[in-house]
């Protein structure tokens, strides 16, 4: 396995990435959430809410990461020699 400095550097813009991409997503999905529960006539709606957000973060700013190394790894890799 190949840990070359611009594979990092993908992780590290993958990142980034997932980031600037979950700020603004969160709420849209806090809003459709909040309504959800609401209807349903729940009571601990900041506990899911707060669950929700860590989750969608945690799989975000994964996914973006493993692609963003993958990226890096791909366009940072010396041609092979025939």
């Amino acid at each position: 396995m190949d840990y070359s400095l611009s594979a990092w550097l993908g992780a590290l813009a993958g990142t980034i990435v997932g980031v600037a991409i979950y700020v603004p997503s969160i709420r849209v999905i806090e809003q459709r959430m909040r309504a959800m529960i609401a209807a349903q006539g729940d009571d601990t709606l900041d506990e899911k809410l707060s669950i929700g957000r860590r989750i969608i973060l945690a799989i975000d700013v994964a996914i973006c990461a493993t692609v963003g190394y993958w990226i890096g790894s791909a366009l940072g890799s010396p041609a092979p020699h025939l």
